[in-house]
C-alpha cells in the first residue's frame, strides 16, 4: 500500500487514509473475477439522432477480492461532480478491509462495522473539504464588501469564477451501495436509490428480491423521518427534491447538511434532513440456490421504466441478465449486453414515441450494473448449444426469448438478520420496484400442459450436474425432441443427394435451350449480352476531372 499514508485517528478508530493525488491504494487490491460491470455515461438526445454528455461521468464502482473469504463490491453515483463518488469509492475499502472486520463473527457485528464506515467516509470527507472552504473565503475576501452580483459578474469575472467551482466541489455528493460477502454470508449497506439485487434458484422458478431500500422521497418511511424533524412534506414531494438530489440520505452535500438552515424549505428542520446512516441487512447465508446479484445505479432502471412504463422494472432487469446469461461468455459481457439493450431501448422510445414519451426520455442518467455470479452458468463456446440454431419452422437464426416474469404471493424475506438503519427488513418501501419476482420461463410439452423450464435455452454444467433447459413445442412437431437443431447438424428425413460419375451433384437445372440460343448469336450479340450480364456497381463511377495544365509564358 504504497499509494497511500495510514495513521490512527485515536483509540478505537478505523485507521486513515489519506490519498495521494489520482493513485489509490485500491488500485493495488485484487479485482474479483466472479463479477463484471456494465458502463454507459449519460446522454442528452436531438431529433436528428445526436446526442451529448450533459455533464461528466459521476457514476464509480469496484468489485475487489480480500483475503480470505471475503469478497467487496461497492456503487456510487455522484451528483454535482465527481469528487465524492471518487472519494467514498477509494476511501470505503479502507474502513472495513484494514483489520476492522476481524474476530467479528455475529451478523450484528459485520453490520455495525458496515455502518460505522459509511459514518466514517462522510467525517473524512469533510474534513478534507477544510482546505476548500478556506480558499473559498479568501477568494470571496477579493469582492468588495457589498459589492452586487452583477457588478461582481461584470468587473470581477475570474474571481466570480473561481467561486462557483468551488461551490460546485462543495455541493457535491454520491450515493453509495456495498455488497459485503464475508464468511459465506452476504451483507447490504446503502444510502441514496442505488440498488441491489438477488436473484434465487428453485426447482420450478427464478425469485427475485431487492436487498436494499431507495431512500427518495417515495419512501414513505423517509418522508415519516423528515416530517418529524418538522419538515413540510409535502412542499418536498411538489419540488421532488431535497437540496441538490431527490436522495433523502447520501454521502456528502456538504450545503444542505452544513448549511440546510439557509435554505428557505429546509431552514425550519430540527436537525439535519439528509444524512449518511445507511439501512444494512444480513447476512443472508451464500447456498446452492443463489443464482446471481445485481448491483444498478438508478440510470438503469430508471432508463428502462421511463421508456416502457414498466412497473416491475426490477423483474424486467432480472430478466434481461438471464437471457444474457445464456447468450454471453463473460460476466463483463453479460453486464455491458443488458445496458446496451436498456440504452437502446431508451433512445429508440425516444426517436419513435408519443410526446409524452419523448418528453420523458430526452435525456437519461450515467449507468452502472454490476452482476455477481454464483451458481447460475454462462454461455460456453465449447458447448453445441452455444453456437446459433437453424430452427425448423423455417426462421434463419433462433435467439432465446427471455423468460417470462411472474410475481408469487409469497413476499417473505431471504433474510436472516433484521435490517437497521430506520428500517427493519420487513419495512422495506413497498414501491412497485422492491419485491419479491419469480422468473421462470413456462412452455408447453407435448401432452399440452404447462411446465415450467428454470434456464432459458442453454445447457451447461454447475456444480457437477447439468441443467438444460426447454423449448417451446406443438402437437405438430412433438415428435422432436425440441424444435431447435444445430446449425450444421444433419436432418435424417432429408435424403442425401446423388452425385455423377465424377463426383459431382447432378443438374437439377437443364441449361440446353439456353446454350443453344447462345450459339445462334452472332460475336456482336453474344459481346452484348456478356457485357449486359457483367455485375454493376450500384452508383455511378466519379469521373476526376483533369486539372489545367498551366502553359509557359513565352
Amino acid at each position: 500500500m504504497s499509494n497511500g499514508r495510514l495513521s490512527n485517528g485515536g483509540v478505537g478508530s478505523p485507521p486513515r487514509l489519506e490519498m495521494q493525488g489520482q493513485i489509490s491504494w485500491t488500485d493495488d487490491l485484487p479485482v474479483c473475477h466472479l463479477s463484471g460491470v456494465g458502463l454507459s455515461t449519460n446522454q442528452i438526445y436531438r431529433e436528428d439522432g445526436n446526442r451529448r454528455e450533459e455533464h461528466e461521468c459521476e457514476d464509480r464502482n469496484f468489485h475487489f477480492r480480500h483475503a480470505g473469504n471475503c469478497y467487496l463490491y461497492g456503487v456510487f453515483d455522484g451528483h454535482n461532480g465527481s469528487r465524492v463518488a471518487d472519494f467514498a469509492a477509494q476511501r470505503m475499502p479502507a474502513e472495513l478491509l484494514l483489520g476492522q472486520l476481524q474476530n467479528k463473527t455475529t451478523d450484528a457485528e459485520v453490520l455495525e462495522v458496515l455502518r460505522q464506515a459509511f459514518l466514517a467516509v462522510e467525517n473524512v470527507y469533510f474534513e478534507s473539504t477544510d482546505a476548500l472552504l478556506a480558499e473559498k473565503t479568501t477568494t470571496q475576501d477579493r469582492l468588495p464588501e457589498g459589492i452586487k452580483a452583477y457588478d461582481a459578474y461584470r468587473n470581477f469575472p475570474e474571481v466570480v469564477n473561481k467561486l462557483q467551482q468551488l461551490e460546485k466541489e462543495l455541493s457535491g455528493g454520491t450515493t453509495a451501495t456495498l455488497v459485503l460477502i464475508y464468511n459465506n454470508k452476504i451483507y447490504v449497506a446503502n444510502v441514496g436509490d442505488t440498488r441491489v439485487l438477488l436473484v434465487k434458484t428453485s426447482q420450478e422458478s427464478l425469485t427475485m428480491q431487492q436487498l436494499t431500500v431507495d431512500h427518495t422521497l417515495a419512501n414513505a418511511q423517509e418522508l415519516a423521518r423528515l416530517s418529524a424533524v418538522g419538515l413540510d412534506v409535502e412542499k418536498l414531494k411538489t419540488l421532488n427534491k431535497i437540496g441538490n438530489s431527490n436522495c433523502t440520505r447520501c454521502i456528502g452535500d456538504y450545503h444542505v447538511k452544513g448549511g440546510y438552515r439557509d435554505i428557505d424549505y429546509l431552514s425550519c428542520a430540527t436537525k439535519e434532513p439528509v444524512i449518511a446512516d445507511p439501512y444494512v441487512d444480513g447476512g443472508i447465508p451464500v447456498d446452492e440456490n443463489c443464482a446471481f446479484l445485481i448491483i444498478m445505479s438508478d440510470g438503469l432502471y430508471r432508463a428502462l421504466a421511463d421508456a416502457t412504463g414498466t412497473e416491475r422494472v426490477n423483474v424486467e432487469i432480472a430478466g434481461m441478465v438471464i437471457t444474457e446469461f445464456s447468450q454471453q461468455t463473460t460476466l463483463n459481457g453479460v453486464a455491458q449486453a443488458v445496458v446496451d439493450k436498456v440504452v437502446r431501448i431508451h433512445h429508440d422510445t425516444f426517436m419513435t414515441g408519443t410526446p409524452q414519451q419523448k418528453r420523458l426520455c430526452q435525456k437519461r442518467d450515467d449507468i452502472t450494473l454490476m452482476v455477481r455470479q454464483f451458481k447460475y452458468p454462462l454461455s460456453s463456446t465449447h458447448s453445441p448449444t452455444g453456437v446459433l440454431s437453424y430452427h425448423s419452422s423455417g426462421t434463419p437464426f433462433y435467439q432465446p426469448r427471455p423468460p417470462a416474469l411472474h410475481i408469487p404471493q409469497n413476499t417473505s424475506s431471504f433474510s436472516s438478520g433484521a435490517g437497521s438503519g430506520g428500517e427493519s427488513a420487513g419495512d422495506s418501501p413497498k414501491t412497485p420496484t422492491n419485491y419479491f419476482g419469480a422468473v421462470g420461463n413456462m412452455v408447453a410439452n407435448s401432452s399440452g400442459a404447462t411446465v415450467s423450464s428454470l434456464f432459458p435455452p442453454s445447457e451447461s454444467t454447475v456444480g457437477g450436474r447439468t441443467q438444460t433447459s426447454s423449448s417451446t413445442c406443438t402437437s405438430e412437431d412433438s415428435t422432436q425432441s425440441s424444435g431447435e437443431v444445430g446449425l450444421f447438424q444433419h436432418r435424417s428425413h432429408e435424403p442425401y443427394l446423388d452425385l455423377d460419375e465424377e463426383g459431382r451433384i447432378k443438374p437439377y437445372v437443364d441449361f440446353k435451350e439456353f446454350y443453344f440460343a447462345l450459339q445462334n448469336m452472332t460475336e456482336e450479340q453474344q459481346q452484348a449480352l456478356m457485357n449486359e450480364m457483367r455485375p454493376r456497381s450500384m452508383y455511378d463511377p466519379i469521373q476526376e476531372e483533369a486539372e489545367p495544365v498551366s502553359m509557359p509564358d513565352h
